[in-house]
C-alpha cells in the first residue's frame, strides 16, 4: 500500500456541509458534487444526507423517515404510530431504480402530529419528550424498523453504497434545503448496515461524524440515566443524544457543551489565566464529566436553525471551512468545498475544539 493510500484510510470517512445563512434552499445537487470528490474516503459502505427546509407544505408537522426490513416491521411501527399520533400523509420515499444499491429496505415516510389524547396522558412532557421515547421504543423493541428521522421540515436520506449513489438513488437533485449535510463511510469498528449510516438523527438534530467514540461506554450508560436507549451498534449515536440532552433538555448554549464534551485537559484548565473561566471550566468538567467525548472525532451536526463542526481537543481528524457571503461552508477537505464554491477566499482551518457555526438568521 502507497503511503498516501494508507493515510486516507487511517483518517477515516469524509462529511460536508453548506449551510444558506438567509434561508435560501438549493438543490440537493451541489452537496453531492462535494460529498463525491472525496470518494477515496468511502468503502461503499455508507453514505448519506440531511437536508432542512425540504417539506414547507408539512412544516408543522413531524416527518418521520422510516426504514423496515419487511411488511410485517411495516405493520407493526404503523400500528404503534397510529395510536399515538394522526397520520396526515404516509408515502413511499421516492427512489430510483440502481443496481449498485444492494439490500434496500422498504423506506417510507408519515407527517403526523401528536393525538391530544397521548399529550394529555403525557402532560408532564414536552411534545418532543414524547416523540424521542417512541423513537427510542421503535428502534429498540420493534424488531426490523428503524427511525431514520423524525423532525420537522426536514430529513435524512442514507444507505450502504457510496455517498454520490446514495443522493442519486434518492433523486436528491431534486430537493431544496437551506442546510444539507453530507456523510462517507468508512466503518472500521462497527457494521456495515443501512440504519448505521450516517447521518443519525432525532427530532430536528442530524450529526454526521469521522472518527471513534473511546469513551462510549460511559457515554451510554450516562445518557440511559435520562431514558436514551442505544441501540443502533454505533458510537456515533452517544454523540447525537448528548447535544439532544445538553442543548434541548438542559438548554445550554452550544459554547457551553462544547466546553462540555469537547473539554481542555485539566493541565490545560489550571493554565487558564482567566480565574473565572478556570473556575467555569472545573465546574462542567465535575457536573458533566460522563459527557465528556474521548478519541479522534470531527463532526457536523445541525439542529434546523445552527450548522456546527467541532473537532476533537488534539485535532486528529480534518476539518476546514469558509464562509462566501451567507453561505457556510464545511468539509473534511478544501477539494469538497472548492468544487461547489467558486470564492477566492481563503479557507479556514479550525483549531482544536474550535467550534465553527453559521447561524440562521430571523
Amino acid at each position: 500500500m502507497r503511503h498516501s493510500e494508507q493515510e486516507k484510510l487511517i483518517s477515516g470517512c469524509s462529511v460536508a456541509g453548506i449551510m444558506n445563512e438567509s434561508g435560501r434552499k438549493i438543490s440537493g445537487e451541489a452537496i453531492i458534487r462535494s460529498i463525491a470528490v472525496m470518494r477515496e474516503r468511502s468503502n461503499g459502505l455508507g453514505g448519506g444526507f440531511s437536508a432542512y427546509g425540504i417539506y414547507p407544505k408539512f412544516k408543522n408537522y413531524f416527518a418521520f423517515h422510516m426504514m423496515y426490513d419487511d411488511k410485517k416491521a411495516m405493520a407493526d411501527a404503523e400500528g404503534y404510530l397510529k395510536t399515538n399520533y394522526r397520520v396526515v400523509k404516509s408515502e413511499e420515499i421516492p427512489t430510483i431504480e440502481d443496481k449498485s444499491i444492494k439490500n434496500r429496505p422498504l423506506l417510507w415516510r408519515y407527517f403526523v402530529e401528536l393525538k391530544d389524547k397521548v399529550k394529555n396522558l403525557y402532560y408532564d412532557l414536552t411534545e418532543e419528550d414524547i416523540v424521542v421515547n417512541d423513537v427510542m421504543k421503535i428502534n429498540a423493541e420493534i424488531e426490523g424498523a428503524f427511525v431514520t428521522s423524525s423532525g420537522k421540515n426536514m430529513g435524512i436520506f442514507k444507505g450502504i453504497g457510496y455517498p454520490e449513489d446514495i443522493g442519486r438513488y434518492y433523486k436528491l437533485e431534486e430537493y431544496r434545503a437551506y442546510i444539507w449535510i453530507a456523510h462517507g463511510r468508512f466503518p472500521t469498528n462497527s457494521v456495515g448496515w443501512w440504519g448505521g449510516a450516517h447521518p443519525f438523527g432525532l427530532l430536528n438534530w442530524s450529526v454526521v461524524h469521522n472518527g471513534e467514540i473511546s469513551s462510549y461506554g460511559i457515554n451510554k450508560r450516562y445518557l440511559e440515566n435520562f431514558g436514551y436507549r442505544c441501540s443502533l451498534f454505533t458510537d456515533t449515536e452517544v454523540i447525537l443524544y448528548l447535544f439532544d440532552l445538553l442543548v434541548r433538555k438542559h438548554k445550554l448554549p452550544f459554547d457551553i457543551v462544547c466546553k462540555i464534551i469537547d473539554a481542555p485537559l485539566w493541565e490545560e484548565i489550571d493554565r487558564n489565566g482567566d480565574d473565572e473561566e478556570r473556575e467555569l471550566l472545573k465546574t462542567l468538567r465535575i457536573i458533566y464529566s460522563s459527557a465528556l467525548i474521548n478519541g479522534p472525532f470531527s463532526i457536523i451536526i445541525s439542529d434546523g436553525n445552527i450548522m456546527m463542526g467541532l473537532n476533537d481537543r488534539v485535532k486528529l481528524r480534518p476539518l476546514v471551512s469558509l464562509k462566501d457571503g451567507d453561505t457556510v461552508y464545511m468539509a473534511t477537505e478544501e477539494c469538497a468545498i472548492r468544487e461547489v464554491c467558486k470564492s477566492k477566499k481563503e479557507i479556514y482551518y479550525s483549531k482544536s475544539s474550535e467550534p465553527i457555526i453559521g447561524k440562521l438568521k430571523n
